[in-house]
């Protein structure tokens, strides 16, 4: 979402709208493909006015695309940073200067605060899968690569 509101950051207002779709459009896509042709379609609407939308977008399309290389059960919670935002606004409220004492104080609210909270946390989505990731075991738009399939994709490249 922060690099979402870089870009429409710069751009008009009046032009927000439809930018703000083609990104959402390019973030939901099924994908890597998908999210790449939605690219080229923004590139071609607003580069020649606003070149600095796009190189923003250029930028960071790495770190925005990161996500097509894990399970497609795992692409919500890596699309957002909403989980551990939430986790820690209770924490931020309640560790002002005022409200902790002491920098001790504050450590041990901060801990109670997120120990209660974990209480109501659910299940990552795919939570069988994460072994697999920490395994090395590689994905392509969400789905599982066998090495049969790399080789077979390097053959066709080569043909």
């Amino acid at each position: 979402m922060h690099a979402i509101t870089r870009v429409l950051d710069s751009l008009p207002k009046r032009l927000q709208p439809d930018a703000k779709k083609l990104l959402h459009e390019m973030m939901e896509a099924p994908t890597k493909r998908d999210a790449k042709a939605g690219l080229e379609r923004l590139r071609e609407q607003f580069d020649a006015k606003y070149p600095k939308a796009v190189a923003k977008l250029d930028r960071d399309w790495q770190h925005l695309t990161a996500f097509y290389d894990f399970p497609a059960e795992h692409w919500r919670h890596l699309r957002t940073s909403n989980a551990i935002e939430s986790s820690f606004a209770t924490v931020k409220l309640r560790t002002r200067p005022q409200g902790a004492g002491s920098k001790k104080a504050a450590l041990a609210m901060a801990y109670k605060l997120l120990d209660a909270a974990q209480e109501r946390w659910r299940r990552f989505d795919g939570h069988e899968l994460v072994a697999d990731v920490l395994a090395g075991v590689k994905f392509k738009d969400g789905i599982r690569v066998s090495d049969d399939d790399n080789t077979m994709t390097d053959e066709k490249v080569a043909a």
